[in-house]
């Protein structure tokens, strides 16, 4: 008895139609390897269908390819080398630091517009930790109207929230700036993170200072930049949409 069935044979047997069975591969309730250009079912796997067990019951290992199952189209949320050069430009025109990040302060792009401050303070392990610390309590903030925060070092950065079709996908953070001259206290951050004292003193003196009409300014550029980027996320999902639904098209139009 041949062990890898055709496709019509799998019809005959689970009393199904071809689109059916494609899509059962497709979803991975059947598992199917290619021999050539046509598909092949095993016999036990299908039978084992037909007694309510499921595919991984069969146990069954792949005589002639690795068991197949038709991949969905997976991408991320954000085209990043769109975002990266846009946050570029928005960094270099407010005159701040800004990085995008997960939700969960994790950076998906490079910093653009970086001051030596916090090139010094993300040299070190300790430094990088506290900074996505700092990101991520921006994540738990429930409103979407941007606001300005003091980060672990004493800076100070502004966000707004990213959404994709209703879903949380990223954050953009402009800050690694301040407001006044006030000191700090970068004997005692130093020491924290293991960078120079001194070294990290200089570096403040050059730190941008916005004032509050710049601030103002800042939170409009800010949402405005979030949203260009929404509206990109959205454009990309539907992108990836219509590329899927051709790809399944694809999958049910092989010939057997």
């Amino acid at each position: 008895m041949n062990d890898l069935l055709t496709t019509r044979e799998v019809q005959d047997l689970l009393k199904l139609d071809r689109t059916t069975v494609y899509r059962m591969l497709k979803e991975g309730r059947l598992t199917g390897v290619k021999v050539g250009q046509q598909w092949r079912f095993h016999r036990q796997e299908v039978e084992a269908l037909l007694r309510g067990a499921s595919p991984s019951a069969t146990g069954r290992s792949t005589l002639v390819d690795p068991p197949h199952r038709v991949q969905p189209l997976t991408s991320a949320p954000l085209p990043l080398h769109c975002v990266q050069a846009i946050q570029d430009v928005f960094a270099d025109l407010s005159r701040v630091g800004v990085v995008t990040t997960t939700t969960d302060g994790e950076p998906l792009t490079q910093v653009s517009n970086g001051c030596r401050f916090c090139a010094l303070i993300q040299s070190t392990d300790a430094g990088r930790a506290a900074c996505r610390a700092s990101w991520r309590a921006l994540a738990a903030r429930s409103d979407r109207t941007p606001r300005i925060a003091t980060c672990h070092a004493g800076l100070k950065y502004i966000h707004a929230r990213i959404e994709v079709n209703d879903h949380p996908t990223a954050m953009l953070i402009a800050g690694q700036f301040r407001v006044d001259d006030a000191p700090l206290d970068t004997r005692r951050l130093a020491h924290n993170i293991g960078v120079a004292p001194d070294e990290l003193e200089q570096a403040l003196a050059e730190v941008t200072i916005l004032d509050e009409r710049m601030r103002a300014q800042l939170g409009v550029w800010l949402k405005k930049v979030a949203h260009t980027f929404e509206d990109i996320g959205r454009e990309r999902a539907a992108m990836i949409g219509r590329l899927r639904a051709i790809s399944d098209l694809a999958v049910l139009d092989r010939p057997d």
